[in-house]
């Protein structure tokens, strides 16, 4: 009971923490630290820290085709694998993104504005094709057809080549009149999101379909033109693409500029740099070797990208090293949350993969993390603390088949096991004694 109530206390066993602190110098060991705890099994939270901003939920940058992608694993499988939490947060996003005040002026897109509220997708799609009837220039339309009624990605790119064409004719239409009245400025602000939709998923559809050289350029030719939208995170879908194409040199000087402190940091700047300072490192990487020489400075800058990158999302490394199986992402994602890590994993673990050793790497390295981080969790150690609201938000994102990671929540060490196993047996032993004095006494003869 002292054991136990000593690691929920303190975070570590009491006679671990003896036995490596004063018995193993007395006897000739190294001192070391102790054992780095596994993290995140599903458990309880600490201190309800309800309005950090970590808690906010964003859209996933990397987010897959609802009739391409989403609807044929539910074929297949006859799983759902989108939660009705995340879907309802989509369509607030649609109708944030695809409508605005001046939608009653245009019969097509009076029409779409109730479309983006249909929580059926056949009624999405019919109204689709009747906004289509009204105008055959309805670039959202094309738009929401794209995303649900195609079943692959070919089909998905010709919708939405046929969005850009309407897109980009509306579009020089509103630049033309926005400084008319604050209504032309809000039909400008609608069709500027479209257009930047509508290339953003051709760039990813160019992805999908292999010509990763087209798609890097379409989402560099889009940062340029809308410098102002990096709260899209396309850069994200830039780093991936790069990646694929092992522009290493390209991927440094992309992370170079987004990986900053005055932004929000992701699991894709923060696992992407180890990936860049594993790779110089990992392929000649020996722990055994590592520990008699000790770490070199590219390694001690390698292991600390990663254990920056742990600390921020430490739920990501079991997916990497396939602990813990994978499901498709959420349309949604929460910061430093299980949401986060699938979706970073679906897409990179094959990037990790590519590059021998880092996996490797950062399956030596990554539970050192927890030795630097308090526990419990007042503080954080390179990031604020580590908010407990992530596993009630992710629970809500991801499906229930997909069991939710939840951090910090420690594994009992061994001496609690085996203390309590050894407490057990005694008691057992007195028991038995106490009921059957002659037959233990033989037994112990024996």
């Amino acid at each position: 009971v002292f054991e136990w109530w000593h690691f929920r206390k303190y975070g570590t066993s009491f006679i671990e923490q003896v036995s490596v602190s004063h018995l193993r110098p007395l006897i000739g060991g190294a001192e070391n630290s102790p054992p780095a705890p596994a993290a995140f099994l599903a458990g309880e939270n600490e201190t309800s820290r309800q309005n950090m901003p970590e808690c906010k939920v964003w859209r996933n940058p990397l987010n897959l085709f609802r009739g391409a992608e989403y609807s044929r694993y539910m074929w297949v499988t006859g799983k759902e694998p989108l939660t009705y939490y995340d879907m309802n947060l989509s369509a607030q996003d649609h109708q944030t993104f695809f409508t605005c005040d001046t939608d009653a002026l245009r019969p097509s897109d009076t029409v779409m504005q109730k479309a983006w509220r249909e929580r059926n997708p056949q009624a999405r799609i019919k109204a689709a094709y009747q906004a289509l009837e009204l105008n055959n220039d309805c670039a959202t339309a094309y738009v929401l057809l794209a995303e649900e009624e195609a079943t692959t990605i070919v089909d998905a790119e010709k919708y939405f080549k046929q969005a850009l064409k309407a897109g980009e004719m509306i579009y020089r239409k509103s630049q033309n009149c926005h400084s008319q009245s604050p209504q032309h400025e809000a039909q400008l602000r609608r069709d500027t999101n479209v257009l930047v939709y509508v290339k953003r998923r051709l760039a990813m559809c160019a992805r999908k379909l292999g010509r990763i050289r087209e798609a890097v350029k379409m989402m560099r030719d889009l940062m340029k033109e809308f410098p102002l939208l990096s709260m899209l995170n396309i850069h994200e879908n830039l780093l991936e693409a790069l990646l694929e194409l092992q522009a290493y040199a390209d991927v440094q000087a992309v992370l170079a500029k987004y990986d900053d402190i005055s932004l929000p940091k992701s699991a894709a700047i923060c696992y992407t740099a180890a990936l860049l300072k594993a790779r110089a490192v990992s392929e000649r990487f020996s722990p055994e070797t590592a520990s008699k020489r000790g770490l070199s400075t590219a390694e001690i800058n390698a292991v600390e990208a990663i254990h920056r990158a742990v600390e921020f999302n430490p739920h990501v490394p079991k997916y990497l090293l396939e602990m813990k199986s994978l499901v498709l992402p959420p349309e949604h994602i929460l910061k430093r949350g299980d949401s986060e890590a699938v979706a970073y994993a679906f897409f990179h673990l094959q990037h990790w993969k590519r590059i021998e050793g880092a996996l490797n790497l950062l399956h030596c390295t990554w539970e050192g993390t927890f030795r630097m981080i308090p526990y419990p969790l007042e503080k954080g150690h390179l990031f604020y603390p580590y908010p407990s609201c992530t596993e009630t938000a992710d629970r809500e994102l991801l499906p229930t088949f997909h069991e939710v990671s939840v951090y910090p929540q420690k594994e009992l060490p061994f001496f609690i096991h085996f203390t309590a196993g050894l407490c057990s047996f005694s008691a057992m032993l007195a028991l038995l004694t106490h009921q059957f004095p002659e037959l233990m006494v033989i037994f112990a003869k024996a």
